[in-house]
């Protein structure tokens, strides 16, 4: 008999936030992330399942990470979809309240999903989801230290991004 408990379906909301965020981080678009979530919550709550730990959190940030590389790659076989003409009507969003902030945010958001893989998990565990440096490393399965040396890394090219971003912009 397998040892663990049942992970606790109502308890998924708990972390909502926390997995959008890095849903976020890992798609670059806030629809996208809204789907990725939604899309990691129904596999999760097809079956029963079974943790050996107490880390609920990074048990589902492994279902969206690996659904997300299952979606990407799907994606990938799929015929490729040509984009919208330039000159069609923009719609303003009245429920933006600041949208120097939403830019600010949507570009720092490409910037992180622009990452390579190792280095965008371990942003993602520690900046965006808040996980401890131990638990960041319990979930992708590498060391501490490894995590450390991944987010440094990350976050130096984040910042460059960034201001490569403004001059350009600016």
């Amino acid at each position: 008999m397998p040892s663990g408990r049942q992970l606790d379906p109502e308890a998924l909301g708990d972390h909502i936030d926390r997995l959008f965020r890095a849903a976020w981080s890992l798609t670059g678009s806030r629809e996208e992330a809204e789907d990725l979530v939604q899309e990691t919550f129904a596999r999760v709550l097809r079956k029963p399942r079974i943790l050996h730990s107490e880390d609920d959190l990074g048990y589902l940030l492994r279902v969206l990470r690996n659904t997300f590389f299952s979606q990407r790659r799907t994606a990938a076989r799929r015929p490729q979809t040509t984009a919208l003409p330039d000159d069609l009507d923009v719609v303003e969003d009245r429920a933006a309240v600041q949208p120097e902030a939403r830019i600010e945010s949507a570009e720092l958001y490409a910037a992180i999903s622009d990452l390579p893989d190792d280095f965008r998990d371990a942003l993602i565990a520690i900046d965006v989801v808040g996980l401890s440096y131990r638990e960041a490393a319990q979930a992708l399965k590498v060391r501490e230290a490894t995590i450390t040396t991944r987010l440094h890394r990350a976050r130096q090219r984040v910042a460059s991004a960034l201001v490569t971003s403004q001059k350009e912009s600016g």
